[in-house]
């Protein structure tokens, strides 16, 4: 299987670069089975396509405020990423500066404090921050809300708020689980009155997740690496969902990604550690019964993983459609609810 299998033009203007006035006045794309049709909805109708004894599955990662500034002593200009924090104030970082700092060079922080180069792995730096208190409460302060590379504008005051879910609790991600962008509590209410049970898991978005597969061969691709937790309630809940009836649906690709981790022989168990499943057509995804997510950028791993889940010819023309109808696509765009293909519920 190739990189271009996955490919589709999109119009950039297509692009959401900013969220709507309202988080669930998005546009829905169901996608069930064939020979069924797809059909536009809004997110505010998922009361009515659920059902009494289902259960939602949120990612409640929250997202760091992960990008900084700064300047090596040689005058050079610096922007840090933050990829994942460590302990004793060290950071895995992606990091840009017109020469590439040597271990051991210090750079000064824009924000205050500096930063020393521990290293260099791959295409990560490890550093050492020397600032006051812990640093996950100084980038609160500090660092700026680290927006997707296909949004063309810097961050503001309303991203802070509108770039988080409002389940969002466990600090880590570089990147939000934007399907969970489009819930606000009166949808949430609204989906409690239902009868429909919530719960979650914590899957700390990596900066990996933007970058683009480099390889035609997708079997020579290295998926990146991230932390995950899948709690003994939420087991619990999984079990006891299924025993009543009910269906797991995944709110984002993220989710998934946690759960097929967390399966052992078949069965969802508890986790917590490191993943880089790597799930694109062949794979069968046993842990959900739906998926709800946005749209996907061309030849990229998350686009494999919706084929996955409800076939490559059945995303290709939902992909269609919604570019047609002129549907929000990536981050802050409208989203999909899929169903798996009939193949896949057979086999």
């Amino acid at each position: 299987m190739k990189r271009s299998d996955f490919h589709y033009d999109l119009p950039p203007e297509l692009i959401a670069q900013a969220p709507l006035p309202e988080r669930s006045a998005s546009r829905l794309l169901v996608v069930p089975p064939l020979p069924a049709p797809l059909q536009d909805r809004g997110v505010r109708d998922l009361p009515d396509l659920l059902r009494e004894g289902d259960l939602l599955v949120f990612n409640d990662t929250r997202v760091i405020p992960a990008r900084l500034h700064g300047q090596k002593s040689s005058g050079g200009r610096v922007e840090i990423l933050i990829e994942r924090l460590l302990p004793d104030a060290e950071a895995r970082v992606q990091l840009k500066a017109s020469k590439s700092p040597r271990p051991g060079a210090r750079i000064a922080l824009d924000a205050g404090g500096e930063v020393e180069v521990l290293g260099r792995e791959g295409e990560f730096y490890r550093l050492r921050f020397h600032v006051p208190g812990s640093l996950e409460e100084w980038l609160q302060h500090a660092g700026r809300l680290p927006l997707p590379p296909y949004i063309q504008r810097t961050a503001d005051a309303d991203d802070d708020a509108r770039y988080q879910t409002v389940f969002a609790r466990e600090t880590g991600a570089v990147a939000a689980p934007t399907a969970g962008l489009h819930f606000d509590e009166a949808l949430l209410d609204a989906l409690r009155a239902r009868g429909i049970d919530f719960g979650h898991v914590t899957l700390h978005v990596g900066a990996g997740t933007f970058q683009p597969v480099r390889v035609d061969e997708l079997s020579e691709h290295k998926m990146h690496s991230e932390w995950l937790n899948v709690g003994a309630h939420l087991v619990e809940q999984v079990r006891a969902t299924r025993a009543r009836g009910g269906r797991v649906i995944a709110v984002g690709t993220t989710v998934v990604r946690a759960l097929e981790s967390a399966l052992r022989d078949g069965e969802l168990q508890p986790f917590a550690g490191e993943t880089s499943i790597f799930i694109l057509p062949g794979y069968r995804i046993r842990s959900v019964d739906a998926l709800l997510t946005n749209f996907h950028l061309p030849e990229s791993t998350l686009l494999m993983l919706v084929s996955a889940f409800a076939g490559r010819e059945r995303i290709r023309a939902a992909y269609a459609h919604a570019i047609a109808e002129r549907y929000r696509f990536f981050s802050y765009g409208d989203a999909m609810l899929l169903w798996p293909s009939m193949d896949e519920v057979r086999a």
